[in-house]
């Protein structure tokens, strides 16, 4: 059973960073083309950022320039730096395939607030 666990959230004034962990059990990380996700309270779950087995990146507008994906295959880890925060980028995070095929992980709370 392959698990995805998300850390690194937490409270965060506008302006700061925070950087996000995701955790994956098993042998087909370093296979797949890996992705952040975010969800507030009534909406749907937004794909932020995609990296590839490659090392090949792609961000949403809304996070382009501030946020950078990593990712380290023989740790099995997944990160998310996350500088410039504003108070819109307050959601929860979470990791999983780009496609979305694996089990969600419980997630990471992120709140930008002064």
């Amino acid at each position: 059973q392959v698990q995805l666990v998300e850390s690194g959230g937490g409270l965060v004034q506008p302006g700061g960073s925070l950087r996000l962990s995701c955790a994956a059990s098993g042998n087909f990380f370093r296979a797949y083309t890996m992705g952040w996700f975010r969800q507030t309270p009534g909406n749907q779950r937004e794909r932020v950022a995609v990296i590839t087995n490659g090392g090949s990146t792609n961000y949403a507008d809304s996070v382009k320039g501030r946020f950078t994906i990593s990712r380290d295959n023989a740790k099995n880890t997944m990160y998310l730096q996350m500088n410039s925060l504003r108070p819109e980028d307050t959601a929860v995070y979470y990791c999983n395939e780009a496609g979305t095929r694996l089990d969600w992980g419980q997630g990471t709370q992120v709140t930008v607030s002064s």
